[in-house]
């Protein structure tokens, strides 16, 4: 199961980066009005690709969340981007939940290393309120928050305290990054 999901989860990040790498090459962006003129031109599919892409970062933690949430709020400004990115990196991050709840510690210790799972999993026994941790740990940046995701899936916190977290948790950040990057534009 590990080889058959590493694989999978390799074609999905070579399939993105090919996309990406279609849409973008042969242009040149000198600026941010370049790139976001460039952009324009794909109407609402760019801020779905967004929404997707940063769902995806989650699930496939391979770049981190900021980089989208700066991209988003650059190209689409501060509101578009703030949407785009909490749709997305709260779907991706229940989606995480669920997958680390079905395929359980196999999956977490295939995404993440072992040394990480020891640290955090260390950390989290000795916390009263795993529940309380989260929603913090959602709250503040550079958190590692997509291995809190699947590592919350081999808990017993239920869905739907899990879901509430995220919800209320994760758009603070993500606004904060929102309104900071979207003073570059």
């Amino acid at each position: 199961m590990n080889k058959k999901l590493r694989i999978l989860v390799i074609a999905g990040f070579v399939i993105l980066l090919a996309l990406l790498a279609k849409l973008l090459i042969g242009h040149r962006f000198n600026s941010v009005e370049s790139l976001q003129r460039y952009m324009e031109r794909f109407g609402v599919a760019a801020p779905l690709f967004l929404t997707g892409f940063q769902a995806f970062q989650v699930v496939v933690p391979v770049v981190p969340g900021y980089f989208g949430c700066a991209a988003g709020a650059i190209m689409f400004g501060t509101a578009t981007g703030f949407w785009c990115n909490y749709i997305g990196i709260s779907a991706g991050s229940i989606i995480a939940y669920f997958l680390g709840r079905k395929y359980g510690i196999d999956l977490v210790l295939t995404m993440f290393s072992e040394e990480m799972y020891e640290k955090w999993s260390d950390r989290i026994r000795k916390s009263r309120s795993y529940g309380l941790f989260l929603f913090i740990a959602t709250l503040l940046p550079l958190f590692p928050d997509d291995f809190l995701c699947y590592f919350s899936g081999l808990t017993k916190m239920n869905s739907r305290k899990f879901i509430w977290i995220i919800l209320l948790g994760k758009p603070w950040c993500i606004l904060a990054y929102s309104i900071l990057f979207g003073l570059i534009r």
